[in-house]
């Protein structure tokens, strides 16, 4: 019985075993020593799909967990198991079972540099006289090969974020300190970010995909707490990050002391024991006084103009605006204190209980999603409870007007945590909700003043008209401010006479600019060494590619064991050897909108046309031996419009043949960052740098915009090839400095600018820069 699932004996803890057999601990582990008669014991923690290697033999890996010793960086084990073993164990192995394996063969790993894990691995055989011992976490029905047992729950060990190790996958309790609710990704998943804290005082920032909004993690505050099973641990810039993989699995709490110990989640298979249960509590009880939380969420009747704020809410009402905003009417029951913008829909647009948006036209507020909320609001149901995250209130005024208005806005991206979630009827905020909700009067709520709410009259909320937009915005700030809404004013004529370094909000016009040109304003950034460079021109590329093509592809670096290569010769008359190599994922080709692939020998305008089909395109020449990077000096990638750059200076470019760790994880993202990291390179970030003069009548100073996308909500990447982008980015300026304009015409900014000192040995000179300053999404 080469395979055995071992009995378990009511009350008895011991496991019963040979008595020849004496435990082995792994880091005693080590080729060419003798370990008959001893037993390695962990958890199954990762396990791949039973495949065949070239000879035929049926072949089946597992990673098990140490649970003696979990700081430690050999915390875990690759085991190989070969032959009839291998089709027995793929047939009854789970995770979170308890695995023993006897007779086995310490060998070199020749992986452990890249998984993090032990620097052998064993190797178990029938033929080798293995036997291995498993313990089910479930009940199934028993083979012949088996033992009489019981069920038992499965022992999970929780590791304290102040151990976690690079390459490991693990179990483990946080405490959400900061978080984003799920948004859809680049690609097709759904994306979360966590942040978690507990009581060893160290930060997790956890990155959580899947395709599946239901089965991310169901976080609604600041404060829950979360469980973790089967989350791997990567380090990147000296911090450890959590990112989901196989079997992934997570159970998410209230973390307000008192409240039940409940759940959340959409699996109906799970274990929760007692002491995971007083592990909750604790939890909750180190979190109250150690984690702040985001507090009671705000009440319409409270909101204040410039406020960011969460709402709770129901949705009554739902319409398209354009293709890049929607609108979801909204109430809590209260009544907001200010007149509210109405956004201008067409009544056979809005989707929603006519009556009931009658009843309640005096108590719902319009909010205006935009960009990446869309698809999400989209899809909500009217008569939905919501949690709205970083709310805009801003305060406008039409030009018809005397009194200004509240206009409601949840802007684009996902940054200070905004976004949309949607909470379950058995919530308990929901639950105090309805009950309020209920006994609100809505036979008052009709007889309402109707100066409580401002209808804003047209059908077209149309500002292409430029000059009426201008008068407006001559009284009301063209842009938004993102934090820091404790700072005052400050005049620039107090900012200058002021000793640097300090950071200030002011208010002001912008007099002038430079570039003039706007692409000029586009650079390439690298973080690590904070060198700026110009962006290369397309022309260098391709010369660097017919460079490269000069040396033909290697036949014997086609169709390794993680790619597929296809070859052909060009009709011209140079006749080009071209050599396209497919990454595989799972042994399997993916559909091209997933993929990534490497090419030799082609030319810019191919590389673009691979481009508009496939997920990412790697530029590569053979050597000898391998596949490597082209010269930094062309872009490492390709995705999109959009050319990467690595630095040269920080840059330590890693073998290619590192991308087939990417290709092994459940869903490859294949995203620029994690591609530039396992090749070892520093990624340049397009960014633009401005220099804007402005002034405010007490003086005037020089500040620099250094941004990525967040000032013009314009990604610095995509502006060299999108004439849309340049187009709106124009338009922008023009708005913010109109041409031809009198300083008195020109419209306000609200701005947040930092002073800081640079020395040389001739001079001192104090520099201003703009920093968490949006446009308003209006301009």
């Amino acid at each position: 019985m080469p395979v055995q699932l071992l009995k378990i004996i009511k009350d008895q803890s011991e496991i019963p075993l040979p008595r020849h057999l004496q435990k082995e601990h792994l880091k005693h582990l080590q080729e060419g020593c003798d370990h008959t008669n001893k037993y390695i014991q962990g958890i199954v923690v990762l396990s791949y799909p039973l495949t065949k290697l070239g000879d035929g033999t049926d072949f089946f890996k597992i990673v098990l967990q140490d649970l003696d010793d979990l700081c430690s960086r050999i915390s875990s084990i690759n085991v190989l198991i070969h032959g009839k073993m291998a089709q027995d164990c793929a047939k009854v192995i789970r995770h979170g079972d308890t695995f023993i394996v006897a007779g086995f063969k310490v060998v070199e790993s020749p992986t452990a540099r890249e998984d993090g894990r032990h620097c052998c691995h064993l190797e178990v055989s029938e033929e080798a006289g293995s036997t291995i011992y498993y313990i089910d976490t479930k009940p199934r029905t028993t083979t012949a090969s088996e033992t009489t047992s019981i069920a038992i729950a499965p022992q999970y060990v929780y590791t304290p974020l102040n151990c976690l190790k690079d390459g490991t996958i693990v179990n483990l309790y946080g405490v959400v300190k900061f978080f984003k609710p799920p948004y859809v990704s680049k690609g097709t998943d759904y994306c979360s970010v966590v942040t978690l804290v507990d009581p060893s005082n160290v930060k997790l920032t956890c990155t959580l995909f899947n395709g599946n909004l239901d089965s991310l993690p169901k976080i609604y505050k600041i404060g829950d707490i979360v469980r973790f099973h089967r989350i791997k641990i990567r380090q990147y810039n000296g911090q450890m990050q959590g990112i989901t993989g196989a079997g992934f699995a997570s159970l998410t709490f209230d973390g307000t002391v008192g409240a039940p110990v409940v759940p959340r989640t959409s699996s109906r298979a799970y274990t929760f024991t007692d002491e995971e249960h007083k592990a909750i509590e604790e939890l909750r009880v180190w979190a109250a006084s150690n984690v702040s939380t985001s507090g009671p969420a705000v009440k319409l009747s409270s909101v204040q103009p410039m406020l960011f704020f969460d709402l709770t809410c129901q949705l009554v009402g739902k319409a398209k605006v354009d293709g890049s905003s929607f609108l979801l009417k909204v109430w809590d029951g209260t009544k907001c204190p200010y007149p509210s913008w109405k956004v201008p829909v067409e009544a056979k647009d809005l989707e929603g209980e006519k009556v009931l948006l009658r009843q309640l036209r005096h108590l719902t507020v319009d909010i205006l999603v935009y960009d990446n909320h869309v698809q999400l609001a989209t899809s909500l149901k009217i008569g939905s409870f919501l949690r709205i995250y970083s709310i805009h209130a801003k305060q406008a005024s039409a030009d018809n007007e005397a009194v200004s208005h509240i206009e409601f806005h949840l802007h684009g991206g996902t940054c200070y945590g905004r976004g949309i979630g949607i909470l379950p009827e058995n919530n308990l905020d929901v639950k105090e909700l309805k009950a309020f909700l209920e006994s609100v009067d809505l036979a008052d709520g009709q007889n309402m003043e109707s100066m409580t709410s401002v209808e804003l009259d047209g059908t077209s909320g149309d500002f292409t008209d430029l000059e009426s937009h201008l008068q407006r915005c001559q009284q009301l700030p063209v842009t938004v401010l993102t934090d820091h809404q404790d700072l005052n004013n400050t005049e620039l004529r107090t900012i200058m006479n002021s000793t640097a370094p300090q950071q200030y909000r002011i208010r002001a016009k912008l007099r002038t600019y430079k570039p003039q040109k706007l692409h000029q304003s586009v650079k390439l950034h690298c973080s690590k060494c904070n060198s700026l460079q110009e962006v290369p021109d397309g022309d260098d590329f391709d010369f660097i590619l017919q460079d490269s093509a000069i040396t033909a592809p290697n036949p014997e670096l086609q169709n390794t064991s993680w790619y597929d290569s296809v070859m052909w010769t060009t009709q011209d008359q140079k006749r080009r050897k071209i050599a396209i190599h497919f990454v595989r994922h799972d042994e399997l080709l993916q559909q091209p909108e997933h993929t990534l692939l490497m090419m030799e020998g082609g030319t810019l305008k191919e590389f673009w046309k691979l481009t508009k089909r496939f997920k990412c395109v790697i530029p590569v020449k053979s050597t000898e031996d391998d596949l490597e990077l082209l010269d930094l000096s062309a872009p490492f990638l390709l995705q999109g419009n959009v050319k990467y750059y690595g630095c040269k200076q920080c840059s330590a470019p890693k073998p290619v043949k590192n991308l087939r760790f990417i290709a092994a994880e459940e869903h490859p993202s294949w995203e620029p960052t994690e591609i530039a990291q396992v090749l070892g390179i520093e990624l340049l970030q397009y960014v633009f740098i401005m220099k804007f003069t402005l002034v405010d009548g007490t003086g005037a100073i020089n500040a620099y915009l250094f941004d990525y996308e967040k000032f013009f909500q314009i990604p610095a990447s995509e502006i060299l090839t999108n004439s849309f982008l340049q187009e709106k980015m124009q338009m922008t300026m023009n708005t913010l400095c109109p041409p031809g304009r009198k300083l008195g015409d020109l419209p306000w900014l609200e701005c947040f600018i930092k002073s800081y000192n640079v020395r040389d040995a001739k001079k001192h000179q104090v520099y201003y820069q703009i920093f968490d300053t949006t446009v308003a999404e209006d301009v």
